[in-house]
């Protein structure tokens, strides 16, 4: 085998020749460090967000075919790309040259938020027309299903793709032969033209044209290497690996020869996350290029072969095409192997990862085996010594020797056998998420009747995910052999296929109960599947299914439909930290974190670590002397800790080294000893019983709660537990500092949203009260940059552009992680830089916090409730952060929008052996509201009311008083409740709702409307106050500069408008820095949904001065232009520079008396959703969301509407499908994209509606304008409480009549369980019972020690 003499492959149309290529170098840091192509952004590492997204083309020189698809740079290996041409978002357009329709597009219709994951989804989208100029929304969609966003709630990136659509005005759906757009919104008609309150928010008639000629041609030069290319292998070396990449099938079985311990890689989608994630090496690794024989797709009459080397998407390709040409009754296998396919991963993952690697992976939650495994599938193997067949069976997914590759042996293809008449075979799989998720269970099902009598001649069936390795239930399948296909038959397969399949209570991973429940729901499914097409065959001889029956047959109502920020993001332009270039000598630091939730530091051995070449020191808490303390509210936090550790995830040194992957590895050999100490508090039960606290109970009354029990009809009890939620922002924590050399000074550019919280940590100043108020709620933001940040000792200031969606991650934490790394660059004198990889940044960082919400509501038979008194308890952590903060604003806000006479509320800040949960968006309202819907719920159930009911006798009635003592005009709010009842359809959809589920036993729809009042305002007025600076130039232009942080929530866009108000200016005259201490100093967090109002206030007053001083200059000259009164005040000695100043709103609460004027004005709004669940799977489908919000008069509508749909979205994915998960050792398990699951574009509503009310005048905020960015995620719980109708309607049907009780997140594993039926009663009378526990906290804490074994990080 001859080397390479270098890497060939082309990057945006230019030629790529790297002679010295390192093997284990992925794509992505090639293009970002080496190539300096950053708008490609590094997300989680791991082929799970998206945001990396390129496109590879390759021409086939057989086919004479070019293949463009997307692909995870992250994943994929620089060697793997020779004689590719790579696409990056710099490469399809720029501002600086011509902007492609897709970047124009999205930007326009404001499908960009914080911008981190838009160059991918720009790739997505791009590639997609590359191959289909005039796609489908469902090509669309599926595009789209490997991009995260947590911003924007995916319905503007939706219309913008629906544009690329010849329908893109309409659902494409013609039910019953009438269009959506000619019936109205989901078959009900919709109110008058002229009520409605939302408009168009742009106009397809002025995007750019989609011009496929003007694409970047494929480089004729890769086209001449691949014909002419000798057949000779590659080799490329690198100080560890070796990368082997054959192009013909003979040196492919030399090299695995030579080699037979070396992976077969193809697309890297499993061995990649091996090696980063778990630490796995190979010194050889081979890698097969374009041999035929491994892309082989042959028809033979008794099945179709399958090369193992093709992609999972061009499986996917030549299965639909199968299904088309042969008979139906051929293709089962095929057909189940394709439903899978279709939601198997996002189209980057299918698009590289190979039918072989998935194959010999042999993952426990493989979606293909199971079918392979049943369709009686055969293997093609190939070595030096021959060839050679086995088959896909249990042995050889348990990997017996005997049934198993040799090590020198490669899988060529597969073969699937046709299916026979009379032979059925059927997939299942249900997951946290309905797309791009593992499975928690799936299944492959097959029965043979041979002929058409219903007895079973064969029977196969296998489950993945309910132990180390795929599962056929043998024993089973044959004692039902010969057993005709009846009920009889089905009762006698669950209890013999539980009795088999064996899940123990501790088995890893938990959720036993609900995965034992899916087993025999997927059987009964099936059973349901073949008995209906028994009876499309032969209508004579079987009875037609059960009409109640028919729904578990149907797939979820699941097709999806298709703000003001700059085209930077879109094309990739936009600077993110981790974007900025390397500066001289930079260092990088990578932390070292505990790994016991409560313990003892006996020692710590540094010397493996520094004996690393490149690295250059490890800090500890020795080294921070003097300057290793800060205090919050009186509570001493450490930046480092050598002694005693109290959760997992704390900081307990810092290694630094001349390159990330040098520090990284050397952190992982700093050797520390622990002593495990007494007392670990994981749950709030443990802390209520160990009465663990931060601080004594906080406490408000109003009325005479104990008096008002003695009088009402009836009392009801009751409590929920809501987890934990991680901010999940896509830019992790990032800084970097560089020594200015002058004055001790020094430059640090963070990602923050608080540059004055971040300096008081460096001076190691305690925070004030005043401090942490400002961090009352929260925007979604992305990482910013900030500079000159001062460090212990040393002279400095913080400037910051951006923040982008930190969604409050991004305040006093990033404070701690820039002070170490601040001190690291003094010390040594040269810039470090620290950027966190997403599983550390969620084990360090924490985040919104669990919740246990007790309550006794006191109420009359009509629903009103005269009596209520709650207990809040909120798992704050190791260490205080917010968390009282957090327990005060959720008593503060617990009364939603209800008149409660006679209140009592309690709240206690737990402390735990967690790390310290902190601000995320809503700040204490999303738990608190979510107990009082809670109470509201349980009440109307036992007056017999429907929950819409009890809200409204409950709900405040215009002008009025809170339970402490603030004024409220609550007529806005029931003018909203009205509207949102009225343009939903309540009435009409309610009597559909109830007519659907008579009809249908095992799906179930809900229905649910829930209001929001959401008070603003910070608890101080020195948290309130802000300030701005405004310059005029001579040219007439502005320059703006204020203390808000731009996080994605269109502050800065607010801000050129304000200016342009005032001045009346052009926006395009008015531009505007990031934030800058130098500029505005003291400048408050950016958070609690005022950054707008308050910053906004402090440039209009900017403007206002400087119009003030030109008065006389304008009233001489009119009729002139701001260049001519630029220049006239210049030369009339008049400053054209101002600062501009607000103090802040008046605000105030006394907890001793329990009164007060926290917030300057609420919110209002109301929401209803429409859901429709599978009482099988606990799968769900949000159907319909309808939103009426009350936002004054809105500066910018694209922008609210934009904040309030993706606070929805980030709502629901808090209620129903986000879920942290522990070991009782404290371990967070769920530590990336592919175990925490945020909302994907399959998950947002089919139908998402969003208006406002008509534009009032009575605030007295800017312009009447209010502050939108958390209000909207608390009506996420619109589904939770739809979910919730629809688990009663079913309950309800199964004649169980016991208060039902759901807890947050209402996974589907909830769903299921709750909905009670034979199945459920089959498994919890089995011997093998649950034995794990969802704890108070809300998070699951896993029974078995090992937590996940098959996929460890």
């Amino acid at each position: 085998m001859d080397g390479a003499a270098a890497l060939l492959f082309y990057v945006n149309g230019r030629q790529v020749i790297e002679k010295n290529v390192d093997p284990e170098t992925m794509l992505l840091p090639y293009l970002r460090k080496k190539l300096r192509l950053t708008g490609t952004k590094y997300g989680c590492g791991g082929g799970g967000c998206g945001a990396c997204t390129v496109m590879i083309s390759r021409y086939n020189p057989v086919t004479k075919r070019i293949r463009h698809y997307p692909a995870n740079a992250c994943l994929m290996p620089i060697c793997s790309v020779y004689g590719a041409a790579v696409t990056t978002v710099e490469g399809i357009g720029s501002t600086r040259t011509r902007i492609h329709p897709v970047q124009e597009r999205i930007a326009r219709c404001h499908g960009t938020q914080c911008g981190f994951c838009t160059p991918g989804m720009v790739m997505s989208i791009y590639t997609l027309l590359r191959n289909h100029p005039d796609p489908t929304l469902d090509q669309l969609t599926d595009a789209l299903g490997g991009n995260l966003c947590r911003c924007t709630g995916y319905r503007p990136i939706v219309d913008a793709c629906k544009t690329f659509c010849n329908t893109s005005g309409c659902c494409q759906s013609k039910e019953n032969g009438v269009c959506c757009l000619n019936q109205g919104i989901n078959g009900f008609p919709e109110l008058e033209e002229g009520n409605k309150t939302s408009s168009k928010l742009f106009s397809e008639e002025e995007f750019l044209p989609l011009d496929p000629t003007q694409e970047l041609i494929f480089p004729p030069e890769l086209m001449i290497l691949a014909e002419k290319q000798p057949p000779t292998t590659r080799v490329f070396a690198g100080e560890r690996m070796t990368w082997i990449s054959p192009v013909t099938l003979k040196e492919l079985l030399e090299a695995k020869a030579k080699y037979p311990q070396a992976p077969v890689v193809m697309g890297n989608t499993s061995t990649g996350p091996e090696v980063k994630f778990k630490g796995v090496f190979h010194p050889v690794i081979i890698s097969p290029d374009r041999i035929e024989e491994l892309n082989v797709v042959n028809y033979a009459n008794n099945g179709l072969t399958l090369g193992a080397g093709l992609s999972l998407a061009q499986v996917k390709d030549t299965l639909a095409a199968a299904v088309q040409k042969l008979p139906e009754e051929r293709t089962q296998t095929l057909r189940a192997l394709l439903k899978q396919l279709g939601t198997l991963a996002g189209a980057q993952i299918r698009n590289v990862a190979s039918l072989g690697g998935h194959v010999v992976s042999r993952h426990v939650d493989s979606d293909l085996n199971p079918i392979l495994a049943v369709g009686g599938c055969t293997l093609n193997l190939l070595s030096k010594e021959g060839a050679r067949q086995i088959p896909l069976n249990e042995q050889f997914l348990r990997k017996y020797p005997s049934a198993d590759l040799k090590p020198e042996e490669i899988l060529v293809s597969v073969s699937i056998p046709y299916s026979r008449k009379w032979e059925f075979v059927s997939a299942f799989r249900q997951a946290q998420r309905q797309q791009n998720a593992l499975a928690i269970v799936n299944s492959g099902m097959r029965v043979f009747f041979g002929e058409g009598d219903g007895i079973i001649r064969e029977l196969s069936i296998s489950y993945g995910g309910v132990g180390p390795t795929t599962i056929c239930a043998q024993n089973s399948c044959r004692k039902l052999i010969g057993r005709p296909w009846n009920e009889e038959m089905l009762d006698a397969a669950c209890r013999l296929v539980l009795d088999e399949v064996s899940l123990p209570g501790s088995a890893p991973g938990g959720k036993v109960e609900f995965k034992r429940t899916l087993i025999i729901s997927f059987l009964f499914k099936f059973y349901l599947e073949v008995s209906q097409l028994l009876r499309r065959m032969d209508p004579v001889h079987y009875p037609s299914l059960a009409d109640k029956h028919e729904s578990a047959l149907e797939d979820l109502h699941s097709r999806p439909r298709l703000s003001a920020l700059k085209y930077q993001h879109a094309t990739g332009e936009a600077i993110y930290l981790d974007d900025m270039p390397a500066m001289d000598g930079e260092l990088f630091l990578a932390f070292v974190t505990s790994s016991r939730a409560h313990a003892k530091i006996v020692s710590i051995d540094l010397s493996e670590a520094l004996s690393l070449p490149g690295v250059v020191d490890v800090l500890t808490e020795e080294h921070l002397q003097g300057v290793n303390s800060f205090c919050f509210l009186g509570q001493p936090e450490k930046l480092l800790d050598s002694e005693t550790v109290f959760c997992v995830g704390q900081l307990v040194c810092a290694v630094i080294a001349d390159s990330e992957i040098q520090a990284r590895r050397a952190a992982k050999r700093v050797k520390i000893v622990y002593q495990d100490l007494e007392s670990v508090i994981l749950t709030i039960e443990e802390a209520i019983q160990h009465k663990s606290f931060f601080e004594p109970e906080r406490k408000l009354e109003c009325g005479n709660v104990d008096e008002a029990f003695k009088v009402v009809d009836h009392i009801v009890e009751g409590e929920i537990h809501l987890g934990g939620q991680e901010h999940f922002y896509m830019e992790t924590q990032s800084m970097l500092v560089v020594p200015k050399g002058e004055d001790q000074e020094i430059d640090i550019y963070v990602s923050t949203q608080y540059p004055k919280g971040i300096q008081d940590v460096k001076r190691a100043r305690p925070a004030s009260r005043e401090d942490l108020l400002a961090n009352y709620g929260s925007n979604p933001n992305r990482g910013h940059r900030c500079f000159g940040l001062e460090a212990p000792g040393e002279q400095g200031h913080v400037s910051c552009e951006a923040c982008w969606r930190s969604i409050r991650g991004k305040a006093f934490k990033t404070g701690v992680l820039a002070a170490i790394t601040a001190f690291a660059a003094n010390k040594h004198g040269r810039a470090v830089r620290c950027i966190l990889e997403r599983g550390e940044d969620m084990l360090i960082t924490a985040g919104r916090h669990p919740y246990l919400g007790k309550y006794k509501a006191g109420f009359m038979k009509d629903g009103r409730i005269l009596a209520l008194d709650m207990e809040h308890y909120g798992n704050g952590g190791a260490t205080l952060d917010e968390s009282l903060l957090v327990v005060e604003m959720g008593l503060l806000k617990l009364d939603n929008a209800y008149k409660f006479p006679n209140v009592r509320c309690r709240g206690w800040a737990c402390r735990t052996n967690l790390p310290s949960n902190t601000a995320l968006r809503g700040f204490g309202f999303p738990q608190a509201g979510l107990i009082t819907e809670a109470c509201i719920t349980d009440v109307a159930a036992q007056c017999g009311l429907s929950p819409e009911e009890v809200r409204t006798i409950n709900m405040y009635k215009e002008m009025d008083q809170t339970h402490y003592k603030q004024e409220i005009n609550a007529k806005v709010l029931i003018q909203c409740w009205k509207e949102c009842m009225a343009t939903s359809s309540y009435s009409l959809r309610k009597a559909a709702v109830e007519k659907f589920n008579s009809e249908n036993s095992w799906k179930k729809k809900g229905l649910a409307m829930v209001p929001v009042k959401f008070p603003v305002g910070l608890g101080s007025r020195a948290a309130g106050q802000a300030a701005a600076l405004v310059h005029i130039y001579l040219d007439g232009s502005v320059l703006v500069t204020h203390g808000g942080i731009e996080m994605g929530q269109g502050v800065h866009t607010k801000m050129i408008q304000v200016a342009s108000r005032e001045l009346r200016m052009p926006l395009s005259n008015v531009h505007l820095r990031g934030t800058s201490t130098e500029t505005v100093p003291n400048a408050n967090v950016s958070g609690g949904s005022v950054v707008a109002d308050l910053n906004g206030l402090a440039v209009k007053d900017a403007c206002q001065t400087l119009l003030k001083r030109l008065e006389p200059i304008i009233s001489k000259n009119p009729r002139g232009t701001w260049k001519d009164w630029a220049q006239a005040a210049f030369n009339e000695s008049i400053s054209l520079s101002a600062t501009g100043y607000f103090r802040g709103y008046e605000s105030n609460m006394n907890w001793e008396t329990g009164e007060g004027h926290p917030f300057e004005y609420f919110v209002y709004g109301a929401a209803c959703s429409e859901v429709e669940i599978d009482c099988l799977t606990g799968a769900y489908k949000n159907i319909r969301t309808d939103i009426v919000m009350d936002v004054g008069c809105s500066i910018n509508p694209a922008i609210d509407i934009g904040q309030i749909e993706g606070a929805f979205i980030q709502g629901m994915g808090l209620y129903t499908i986000e879920e942290l998960n522990y070991s009782p050792q404290g371990v967070l398990y769920t530590r990336g994209p592919d175990q925490y699951k945020i909302p994907t574009i399959c998950d947002i509503p089919t139908e998402f509606h969003v208006s406002f009310l008509p534009p009032s005048q009575d605030s007295n905020t800017l312009y009447s304008s209010k502050g939108l960015g958390e209000s909207g995620i608390f009506l996420g719980c619109s589904v939770f409480f739809a979910i919730h109708d629809a688990v009663s309607a079913a309950r309800q049907e199964r004649g169980l009549r016991e208060p039902l009780k759901l807890n947050s997140p209402l996974t589907p594993e909830k769903i299921r369980m709750a909905c009670e039926d034979k199945f459920t009663k089959m498994v919890c009378s089995s011997p093998q019972i649950l034995n794990f526990c969802p704890l108070s906290c809300g998070q699951v804490l896993l029974a078995h020690h090992g937590g996940f074994p098959w996929k460890k990080k």
